[in-house]
């Protein structure tokens, strides 16, 4: 290129805004697998209920987007540097936009929502009024529903395991979103500017942060609005957002997620594979092709050679993955790390089923106030941490013992929800009996008392009403209701028997449709909870940086790139698919109450023991974290152990090797540092 060309400036500048369009596209990709990770994190109560499932399928569903990160992440990791990397995340882009709308595609193949048994017998404006009320020396058809309605509705409702689609859907969208972050952080480090390529990161990851703020966004609208909106007459509907058999328009937010994914592969597919490649080797390489060169024409003669370097590249792989595992300190921080991100992933999971039981608060609001409060605080503790290690350029093992610290006090934070579980209920017949005046020993066939013993209810019936007296009542057969009045939402039972006899100095005995809501004093523990958890989450974001550079500075330079996907791949299989199901099946033991399907089988839970879900939800994270501190512990002593008796220099002509190393390594993209050095720099 001619100096005094007036293009030469502009064309010098050209890779460097080569990078900055790829960081453009990776921040909106970014932004796109984040928000569909929130979309699933925040409908996961919704698509419990939609399909009829238990708390540990729901957690298997979530668990299936790690099944399929699971299955292409470290052979992603190893090999996507020597491919063609923007292409590669632009197609990881589509696929994840793809198990989106998959995920919410059976929505539209499954008929309307059954909220109650009612719903399947008689869909019109008037259905509210075939609410059983307790009729003296009734027959049973009457008020349960018969074998007969029960065969039909099974053959009808047959379609309910399409939660297979749904978890086919979200490993799709898990295949998709695993060459996103190591390939483009790879490819910043590899052609960002020297010096430049943290600043990037550090920008992509707060960039990052818009995709979980306008999930939550997003989740809370979905919430309020009844999962067939735009199908059916809401004004038919008598259930609120605040009722257990409530589902909002979970689709709605994957369809959105999805066609943001989809959007954002756009860009990557008009990128170069490497932005340095000068523009006349660029023409070279091209004519090369129209060419029938002499190399071309040996080819079957260099067959031997590319299978040799297939099986290089295999063994060397294999040997890099012994060095790895052999290495004491990666092994433990690995187990640590396990340990503390299973607690976060399953709580997180079922955080919002948590404080709808435990509070009474709906999805939509929890939505807002988890989105607006706990994710800005992340952001802030993330960017705070960075900047503490970087203002006193702490040492592998200062940056040990600050992320000790960090999770010391989220941990101790976190133990704060224990004084601010709420006491469960006043629910007849699950906590009390019938009559509302005697606690119970246990919720499994509590016998009826004289007040609705001669009304011949359906015990298996759903239709919460909560009397004058503060207790809820599983239907207004059971509560001993002779009549009604209104409509839908507004309706209101009269003369109830159960309700007279707890004593309740009114004369009016009559409940209103719906559960009781919680009293003021558990209103008063959420907000709270909210407070401890904005806590916990600032003291959890400080130790984030100390997560990734504890990871790669354990081992060689040469490594790193494996080392973080191998960690990866442990997380995603022992975390993030394992705990959501142990999570889940533990809260379905503190279940006191399930709805049956049209089949007569055990679907979704209605009402749990809050106080029983709340030591466990919480235990169990507790038991967790605290192994994970003992293994900081350990792992800190170890590192400082290591690090005595090292030089703070290297030798010079240590130095002269490592120099020539890394010059080879520029020419052919690769990281090659000899080990001891490593350990000297790391310990600096």
């Amino acid at each position: 290129m001619e100096a005094g060309n007036p293009r030469s400036g502009w064309l010098q500048n050209l890779p460097a805004c080569q990078v900055l369009m790829f960081f453009s596209a990776l921040s909106f990709s970014f932004i796109a697998k984040a928000l569909g990770g929130i979309v699933m994190k925040s409908s996961i109560t919704q698509i419990e209920r939609r399909f009829d499932i238990s708390s540990s399928v729901a957690g298997l569903i979530d668990g299936s987007f790690e099944i399929g990160n699971l299955l292409v992440i470290v052979f992603v990791s190893y090999f996507g540097s020597r491919l063609h990397r923007p292409k590669l995340i632009g197609i990881g882009c589509l696929v994840m936009g793809t198990g989106s709308i998959l995920t919410a595609l059976p929505h539209f193949f499954m008929g309307y929502y059954r909220y109650s048994r009612e719903t399947h017998i008689d869909t019109s404006e008037n259905s509210a009024s075939s609410l059983a009320t307790c009729l003296i020396n009734q027959t049973l058809p009457f008020n349960a529903t018969s074998p007969e309605i029960l065969g039909k509705g099974c053959v009808k409702e047959s379609g309910s395991y399409m939660w297979i689609y749904v978890l086919m859907g979200n490993m799709l969208r898990g295949i998709g979103e695993t060459p996103i972050s190591p390939l483009g952080i790879s490819y910043l480090d590899d052609f960002a500017r020297e010096g430049h390529s943290s600043f990037y990161i550090g920008c992509l990851h707060s960039i990052a942060m818009i995709g979980p703020i306008i999930g939550f966004i997003l989740g809370s609208l979905c919430a309020k609005l009844y999962v067939d909106v735009g199908f059916v007459d809401l004004s038919t509907i008598r259930i609120t957002p605040k009722d257990s058999r409530w589902v909002g328009a979970w689709w709605l937010g994957f369809l959105v997620s999805g066609l943001i994914s989809i959007t954002s592969s756009i860009p990557f597919f008009f990128l170069p594979k490497s932005p340095h490649t000068p523009q006349k080797e660029r023409r070279i390489s091209t004519s090369s092709h129209l060419l029938k060169t002499e190399e071309e024409r040996n080819q079957s003669a260099n067959l031997p050679n590319l299978k040799n370097s297939v099986t290089n590249s295999v063994t060397g792989f294999f040997q890099s993955l012994k060095s790895i595992l052999t290495n004491p300190l990666y092994v433990l921080y690995v187990i640590l790390t396990l340990l503390q991100v299973s607690s976060f992933i399953g709580s997180f999971t079922y955080v919002f089923k948590y404080i709808e039981q435990q509070y009474g608060q709906s999805a939509s609001h929890t939505n807002v106030l988890l989105g607006f409060i706990t994710i800005p605080t992340m952001a802030t503790g993330m960017f705070l941490g960075g900047y503490i290690i970087r203002k006193f350029k702490l040492t592998l093992v200062g940056i040990g013992k600050f992320a000790f610290f960090s999770s010391l006090v989220s941990c101790l934070f976190y133990a704060l929800n224990f004084i601010l579980i709420c006491e469960n209920k006043s629910v007849a017949g699950l906590t009390l009996t019938y009559d509302g005046n005697n606690p119970v020993t246990s919720h499994l066939d509590v016998p009826p008392s004289n007040c609705n013993s001669d009304c011949n209810c359906d015990k298996s019936q759903w239709e919460p009403v909560c009397g004058n007296n503060g207790v809820t009542y599983l239907s207004p057969c059971l509560a001993g209701c002779k009549s009604s009045s209104g409509n839908k939402k507004s309706m209101v039972f009269h003369n109830c028997s159960c309700v007279e006899e707890t004593g309740f100095q009114n004369k009016n005995y009559s409940a209103h449709l719906g559960e009781c809501p919680k009293e003021d004093a558990c209103t008063k523990k959420f907000y709270i909870y909210i407070t401890v958890q904005v806590l916990n989450a600032f003291s959890s974001a400080l130790g984030a940086t100390s997560v990734i550079l504890l990871t790669v500075k354990n081992v060689q330079p040469e490594l790193k790139s494996l080392a973080m996907g191998f960690h990866a791949l442990v997380i995603r299989s022992l975390g993030g698919i394992l705990a959501p199901i142990y999570y889940g099946v533990l809260i379905d033991r503190t279940c006191m109450k399930w709805s049956t399907n049209s089949c007569g089988k055990q679907g979704s839970c209605r009402i749990y023991n809050s106080t029983l879900f709340g030591k466990v939800y919480i235990g169990l994270s507790i038991s967790l974290r605290c192994p994970a501190l003992l293994l900081y512990i350990v792992l800190i002593f170890f590192m400082k152990k290591k690090c005595q008796g090292k030089d703070t220099k290297p030798p010079e002509n240590e130095k002269n090797v490592m120099n020539e190393a890394n010059k080879e390594s520029l020419m052919n993209n690769e990281y090659c540092i000899p080990s001891d050095v490593a350990e000297v720099e790391t310990c600096a």
